[in-house]
């Protein structure tokens, strides 16, 4: 459960909930903070023209999506549509193979429940032209090498985005059987018209790649619900038409190999069409994609582990010629782009191109980078702890493209400098990042505060934060921020990946507390008040470290786990536990009990604020309530905070100021910055 190193994030905006009651008054100091945390302008979905003549990005302004189109310096950038002049978004840039045309989805002229599919000539100065309506949820454009056709995601008249961390459809009805919607891949003829539901009814599809002869797809997909199953969704391929056989090709729950039991992700056809590539692992969450990489005969057969003992978690990959691929992965807390040399049997890093202590992507959770059809340009939207949003584009080389926007140029940090800290830790190299208090001075002891990533497969890797929720803010206001990628984390290896795989809440925290060790002997930390704070898998490591050791004065804990026992029965993602449980809770109950804070209670002394959405289908919301009622039954400082009609990702912007803001004045009331 992640969420997405997800987690900390900016989350997405959508239509105001119904208010809370107000928190305290504000600290002038936090309303400051958080008024310039909103002035960050999001930007993803980053496209190269397939000549490398063009670039289009997707950029937020006041919770509304645009589209930009710019000349491949970043120069004559101007949106395209309609969303300028109207309440409403347009997203899903894709450009057609002629470079010329541009589709997108929009809601400007259908409202919210439904978007049209349009398609711009870049070089005309005419309005797009209405290719489809869509009713339902739409996501994902991607033209067929040929140019004859545009597929997509789709959920007929789909009422949610296609997602387990979005709010969860009302518990009503004959549960597990009313209401399921079912996103299959879908696909529009070039020149506009009918939708040809090409995947069947009964499956529903999470990733899908044309063949380079555009005849067929590949895809990923699972028996709905949706939501709970793709952590053990098939590989399959098919005619790319309605009404053909979906023939599966690979079953992670049957192979022999390293991927028996695992995740699959990003599925690419090679250029010969023979083989598809994709990445496996232990993966917490669809988009938070990390593994080895992996290639399958497109008739089916034994997957081939192409990395086996890699040391880095390659997240993104494209063919680049019949031996080539391109490769973005997670290094030690960083981000890098490598080339590897593969053929039948193996992936090997030819070199590494270049290395960034920053986030490069489509600017949301996942690696991402978009390259010209030569594969001669990269672009991607980067930034860091120093440096707000930007999108980077460029030739591909050793050296990373620059900015070629300034879209979010005028925003400085507000936060102390970022340092990588490594520490060895029973037999693992650990690393983590170290935010320094605003204003250091070397000379004052200063308080610090652990911020636990979600997943727990994720990594934390520099990012500029937004107003969502995140560990950043805090060094603002006089803390040392402390972000450990302990063992299960991206970055080291699937090995280590794979480290903590029944052993939640134990050698990770063991990992923690050697880093924490590590910093105390060298800056002016004062373990006396240390603080803990993380969402997702770190609400449950905030919940739960606290029985396990007494450092930890005061503790805010977002969409955490109290009891993995009675989690296993309320959560709707089931299938994502026996990976990384080994069994059923029903099978082994003491392998979920040793990791549940509830059996260890009465060790807990921390002041613990407690905050989650009340449709949270990841981590439901009556596991935040097991924990205070806890807690209030002891005696400890607690408060619990539910958001209405949120999911495990906020997209309510008010509620996502609101949980910021009450955490920040949650830590300066029971460890201030200064003494």
């Amino acid at each position: 459960m992640q969420h997405h190193a997800r987690l900390l994030l900016p989350l997405l905006v959508a239509a105001c909930a119904p208010a809370l009651h107000a928190a305290p008054s504000v600290d002038p100091r936090i309303e400051k903070l958080l008024g310039e945390l909103g002035k960050v302008r999001a930007i993803s979905a980053v496209q190269w023209s397939p000549d490398g003549s063009q670039l289009a990005w997707v950029v937020r302004t006041d919770g509304k999506e645009a589209i930009e189109v710019a000349k491949a310096d970043g120069s004559d950038a101007h949106r395209i549509g309609v969303a300028k002049a109207t309440d409403c978004s347009e997203t899903d840039p894709a450009w057609s193979p002629d470079s010329r045309h541009l589709a997108f989805l929009s809601n400007c002229a259908s409202g919210s429940r439904q978007k049209d599919l349009l398609i711009a000539d870049t070089q005309a100065k005419e309005s797009p032209r209405h290719m489809a309506s869509l009713p339902g949820v739409a996501q994902g454009l991607s033209w067929s090498p040929d140019g004859k056709a545009l597929g997509f995601l789709y959920v007929p008249n789909g009422t949610r985005r296609a997602s387990a961390v979005y709010a969860a459809k009302p518990s009503v009805g004959e549960i597990g059987v009313d209401g399921l919607e079912v996103q299959r891949v879908a696909s529009v003829d070039a020149v506009g018209g009918a939708v040809h539901l090409l995947t069947p009814e009964d499956i529903y599809a999470y990733e899908f790649a044309w063949s380079p002869d555009s005849q067929r797809i590949t895809y990923t997909a699972a028996r709905p619900p949706g939501d709970n199953n793709w952590w053990v969704a098939k590989l399959y391929v098919q005619n790319a038409a309605s009404g053909q056989k979906a023939i599966e090709i690979l079953d992670p729950s049957t192979v022999k190999g390293p991927l028996h039991g695992l995740q699959m992700a990003l599925p690419r056809w090679s250029p010969d069409g023979k083989r598809i590539a994709f990445i496996g692992g232990l993966m917490s969450d669809q988009g938070a994609t990390g593994g080895d990489l992996y290639a399958v005969p497109a008739t089916g057969g034994e997957p081939t582990n192409l990395t086996p003992g890699t040391r880095v978690t390659p997240a993104w990959f494209a063919w680049t010629g019949a031996q080539q691929m391109l490769v973005a992965q997670v290094t030690n807390g960083q981000s890098q782009v490598a080339q590897y040399d593969v053929d039948a049997g193996k992936a090997t890093q030819a070199r590494a191109l270049f290395t960034l202590p920053a986030n490069i992507g489509d600017g949301s959770a996942e690696m991402g980078l978009s390259l010209s059809a030569d594969h001669s340009r990269v672009a991607f939207v980067q930034s860091s702890y120093a440096e707000a949003p930007e999108v980077h584009a460029g030739a591909l080389g050793e050296t990373a493209p620059a900015a070629v926007t300034r879209i979010n140029a005028a925003l400085k940090p507000g936060w102390g400098k970022a340092e990588s800290v490594e520490w060895d830790n029973e037999g693992h190299h650990v690393q983590g990042w170290l935010l320094y208090p605003a204003n250091y001075d070397a000379s004052k002891s200063y308080p610090m505060i652990v911020t636990v990533h979600g997943g727990p497969s994720s990594a934390v890797i520099p990012r500029w934060p937004g107003v969502g929720f995140g560990g950043v803010p805090f060094s603002s206001l006089g803390y040392f921020v402390f972000m450990p990628n302990p063992r299960g984390s991206f970055g080291q290896g699937e090995g280590y990946v794979q480290a903590n795989r029944k052993d939640f809440g134990h050698g990770d925290l063991r990992d923690i507390l050697a880093g924490i060790d590590t910093i105390e002997k060298k800056l002016p930390v004062d373990d006396k008040r240390l603080g803990l704070t993380g969402w997702s898998y770190g609400g449950f490591m905030s919940m739960f470290i606290p029985t396990q050791t007494q450092r930890f004065r005061a503790v805010v804990a977002g969409a955490g786990i109290a009891n993995w026992q009675s989690y296993y029965g309320q959560n709707l993602i089931d299938q994502w536990m026996i990976p990384f449980f080994g069994a059923s809770v029903y099978d082994d109950p003491q392998v979920y009990a040793k990791s549940s804070a509830i059996n260890f209670i009465k060790q807990t002394k921390s002041p613990t604020l407690i905050v989650v959405g009340d449709r949270d289908a990841e981590c439901p919301a009556p596991q935040s309530f097991e924990y205070w009622h806890a807690l209030r039954a002891l005696g400890v400082p607690t408060s619990l905070v539910v958001y209405p009609n949120e999911g495990h990702h906020f997209v309510d912007t008010d509620h996502q100021r609101d949980v910021l803001q009450r955490a920040l004045m949650w830590f300066e009331k029971y460890l201030p910055p200064s003494k």
